[in-house]
């Protein structure tokens, strides 16, 4: 099953971006640092790919400091990209953000050239929290929930310095079944667009085998790495429900309440610093996604082909 969400103004923002990006010098893009390469969103990489680009590596106090710099050391390879991890204790996010873009475009600056930035991201990457903390207005909206921010604003950081921030936005098809599930552990999707317990099941899958410990820490299991990574999905997710209480009457495990509480247990770092993918294997999935993709697209054009002669023939 693959986790798919594009409401409506998902769409409106595409178009306002792409109408937008013409007078912009430099995008700003906040990942969560949870899931540098999920919360990437492969559309504004196709509407802003020839824009110099900084890429916010947002709540990097909530993730594994050392897959952090990987990811920054992935994302600073590429070309005319900057990363910059961040979080929210963060002193002057604003002076390191502006300087960071400055150098992207060293040739904007001064009132007759402003340097004029787009910042952009999936939803609930705490973009607004980030801008309201640079700018000590409380001028974006924010929330702990996907879609909060429904509008363009501009904000000025500076006297040369002009920031639009866009609403959060996905992709309209999510080809990469594992970048569906990180972001909806996460909670960058709508509450409605997946199932609680396949979600808690696909991350216990990956908590099993990178983050044994922080499982063993918070649910006192008594097993071993070796034994908590053995287990049936399903028999740990059971067995984390009755820890946590999550019994009925008869002594059944509730499911449903079980994997409530290990998302919420991940999203407000019960578990600990946690991510959930790593440069390399992030590429594997996407090759992997492209690839499923390619095959279906090419299925789906045969299929209409055939129907096509049917037609004819008749």
């Amino acid at each position: 099953m693959s986790i798919q969400w594009f409401p409506g103004h998902m769409h409106l923002t595409r178009k306002l971006i792409a109408e937008r990006i013409k007078d912009i010098d430099v995008v700003i893009e906040v990942l969560d640092a949870r899931m540098p390469g999920s919360s990437a969103n492969p559309a504004l990489t196709e509407l802003t790919g020839h824009k110099p680009t900084l890429k916010i590596i947002n709540k990097q106090d909530m993730a594994d400091a050392a897959r952090t710099a990987l990811w920054v050391d992935w994302y600073d390879a590429q070309h005319e990209t900057k990363a910059l991890p961040l979080d929210a204790s963060e002193p002057a996010p604003a002076k390191r953000l502006v300087e960071a873009c400055r150098k992207l475009a060293p040739g904007r600056g001064g009132m007759a050239k402003p340097l004029r930035v787009l910042i952009c991201g999936v939803p609930n990457v705490g973009k607004s929290t980030l801008i309201n903390s640079m700018s000590g207005k409380g001028q974006a909206k924010a929330g702990d929930e996907a879609g909060v921010t429904k509008d363009e604003q501009r904000i000025v950081l500076d006297d040369d310095f002009y920031l639009w921030d866009t609403p959060g936005m996905l992709w309209p098809k999510i080809i990469v079944p594992q970048t569906g599930y990180n972001l909806a552990a996460c909670g960058s999707v709508g509450r409605n667009a997946y199932d609680d317990e396949l979600v808690a099941l696909e991350l216990l899958l990956y908590l099993q085998m990178h983050y044994a410990r922080h499982l063993d820490e918070r649910y006192k299991l008594g097993l071993d790495d070796e034994e908590i990574a053995a287990l049936h999905d399903d028999e740990l997710l059971t067995l984390i429900g009755k820890k946590r209480g999550a019994v009925m009457s008869g002594g059944r495990v509730n499911m449903q309440k079980a994997a409530e509480l290990l998302i919420t247990d991940f999203r407000t770092q019960m578990l600990g610093r946690i991510t959930l993918e790593v440069p390399a294997e992030f590429e594997q999935w996407r090759a992997a996604g492209e690839a499923a993709e390619a095959e279906h697209q090419a299925k789906k054009a045969e299929h209409a082909k055939h129907r096509k002669a049917g037609r004819k023939r008749y």
